[in-house]
Formats: structure tokens, sequence, C-alpha cells
């Protein structure tokens, strides 16, 4: 497990993340891209419980994200199972876990304060948190996804799944979008990644 967390994650994070995951009945696998999620925990029908987080992650995104499921095991071993996925027991525990990582050996200096605004109330995803998830960004590796806000008005760009839509209005923090073959509107996040469509 070691020297598979080492190929993810920043170095000076290596001890304190081995000393988190250090339960018999705990693995965790690094998987294959999901679109649809960074990670997940599971119970496994074994009594077992299993971390699985997306290999193409950056370090700091896996981080964050291998903190955000083992904060999930953490609240159901200390609350039950019969508490809210992302509710005030994970909060606590999320926010207590990620602590000893907010300093400058772990995090960029740039990352720290949007980090540490973010956690004064962690949300279910960190890709909700529109300004953290464009600073988490600049850390992955060069794609040939576009964000949405990059696109000019009017743009049709394809998601993930092939489905097209075309870029609309900003709304508050989101930009109303439609999808071509419906008609529908769409919300979508500033920094989804989509494909644009010539």
């Amino acid at each position: 497990m070691q020297q598979t967390l080492e190929a993810h994650i920043p170095q000076a994070s290596i001890p304190k993340v081995l000393e988190l995951l250090k339960h018999d009945n705990l693995t965790v696998k690094v998987k294959t891209e999901r679109k649809t999620r960074h990670g997940d925990y599971r119970k496994l029908p074994n009594g077992k419980h299993q971390i699985t987080i997306n290999a193409n992650l950056n370090h700091y995104k896996f981080l964050i994200t291998l903190l955000h499921e083992i904060a999930h095991f953490e609240a159901y071993k200390n609350y039950g199972r019969f508490i809210k996925p992302h509710g005030v027991e994970w909060k606590r525990s999320f926010q207590y876990i990620m602590l000893p990582f907010l300093n400058p050996e772990v995090f960029p200096q740039e990352l720290l304060p949007l980090l540490a605004r973010h956690f004064k109330n962690p949300k279910a995803s960190s890709d909700t948190d529109a300004k953290l998830s464009l600073a988490l960004k600049q850390f992955d590796a060069p794609s040939d996804k576009t964000l949405i806000f990059e696109l000019p008005y009017g743009s049709t760009f394809k998601i993930y799944n092939g489905r097209l839509f075309k870029k609309g209005n900003k709304r508050t923090k989101r930009f109303e979008c439609m999808e071509v073959s419906t008609g529908k509107l769409y919300l979508f996040n500033p920094n989804a990644e989509v494909e644009l469509v010539n």
C-alpha cells in the first residue's frame, strides 16, 4: 500500500496517511478514471471496508479525496450506519482528519487559504467549491478538455457520455446550457470539463 500511495500523494503526507490507514479491515484501491466520482467508500459484505480512488487525480486532489473517504470510514465507525453520507458527523470527521495536513509541507502555499476556507464547512465534493476546484486544476496533467467558463457564449460542447449542449447565460454561480437533442436546460458548474465541438 505504501508504494501505491507514494506514487499518488505528496511525499510529506505519507506518514500521516499511513497512520490513518492502520486498520486491519480497511483497504485502499486505486482505480482507472470514473467520470462520475473521484473516489468512494463502502462497507463490504464480509465486514471489511474499502476505499477506491481514481488514479488520474493530481497529488493534491488525490490526497483530499483519500481523506474525504477516510472521513466516511471514521464517521461510520464512530457514529454508525444511520448517519447522512455528508452530514455533520462526516463533516466533523473530515475537518479533524484534514487539519494536520493543512500546512505548506503538504500543500502549495497558494492552496492553503482556499483549503482553510473550504474546510470551515466541507461539501460533498471539492468540485462544488469553484475557486478551490480551479486552483487544484492547475496541478493536473495537460488535457484536451476545456472548462465551461472558458467557452464563448453559444458554443456547442459535449460531455463525457457524448451528449451535446449549447452554452447559455451565467446565473449566480452556474451556466445555463441547453441540451441540443431535447431543448432542456441544465445548470453546469463553471469548471466542469467538457469538449468543444467545432
